[in-house]
């Protein structure tokens, strides 16, 4: 048992990685994709609407085989048709270089584009909902346009956007289960192993133990958070 503990605690930790570093890149590059989808811009809200549909229309198992392995095909292909235009060696060990990563790297790529897609979403759904005249109230009061945002509209639209956000980190703690699909050994491929290795359904029901006191964690957080801002009700 002690064993079978050590070994889910390690998958543990390479999940809880994932988690925060996805959280790390995802939220603040949520920002612009959603000034972007928000622009006036027909071009620049045209590419972000297309990146969107892809992210939120296509299964995140998917992205990660696709950024995982992309890379090595898109390498292949360029040595197979430039490879005789360029013979340079050291040209090649660059795109060599540039195009690999490793699995966990890859991991970490595909969640936060996916769940920055999503994050994206939901800041313009709560930038929206703020009363346009809070705007031309600020410029009265002879605040700045990013003074405006950041003093007065933001901190409204995070009180609003916690709900949502909270969903979404929840679903985050499970999903960092998909990571194993390209190799990575996170929780619930630790406790595959251990299941296996074992010949019982105990690790399983100690990996779901383990996912319900992250959740906890994350529940209490946000109700927290939730309760700090109640003051902008």
């Amino acid at each position: 048992m002690l064993r079978m503990i050590g070994f889910m605690l390690e998958g543990a930790w390479t999940s809880l990685r994932v988690f925060f570093l996805t959280l790390l890149f995802s939220v603040p590059l949520a920002l612009p994709v959603a000034f972007g989808r928000m622009s006036g811009n027909p071009l620049v809200r045209g590419l972000v609407s297309f990146y969107l549909l892809i992210m939120r229309g296509t299964p995140l198992i998917l992205q990660l085989i696709f950024i995982y392995f992309a890379p090595k095909y898109f390498y292949v292909f360029l040595n197979n048709s430039l490879s005789a235009l360029i013979v340079s060696e050291g040209f090649w060990n660059g795109v060599r270089a540039v195009l690999s990563y490793n699995r966990f790297t890859a991991v970490i790529i595909a969640f936060s584009l996916n769940y920055a897609a999503y994050f994206a979403e939901i800041y313009r759904g709560g930038i929206e909902s703020v009363p346009g005249g809070q705007y031309e109230a600020a410029k009265v009061l002879g605040f700045t346009r990013s003074g405006t945002f950041f003093r007065i509209i933001l901190p409204q639209v995070v009180k609003r956007i916690l709900p949502a956000s909270g969903n979404e980190v929840i679903t985050l703690v499970k999903d960092t289960a998909l990571a194993q699909v390209i190799g990575v050994a996170e929780l619930f491929h630790a406790a595959q192993n251990a299941a296996a290795r074992e010949f019982s359904t105990v690790p399983i029901f100690v990996a779901g133990l383990f996912y319900l006191i992250m959740n906890w964690v994350v529940t209490v957080a946000f109700a927290r958070a939730e309760k700090k801002l109640s003051y902008y009700s």
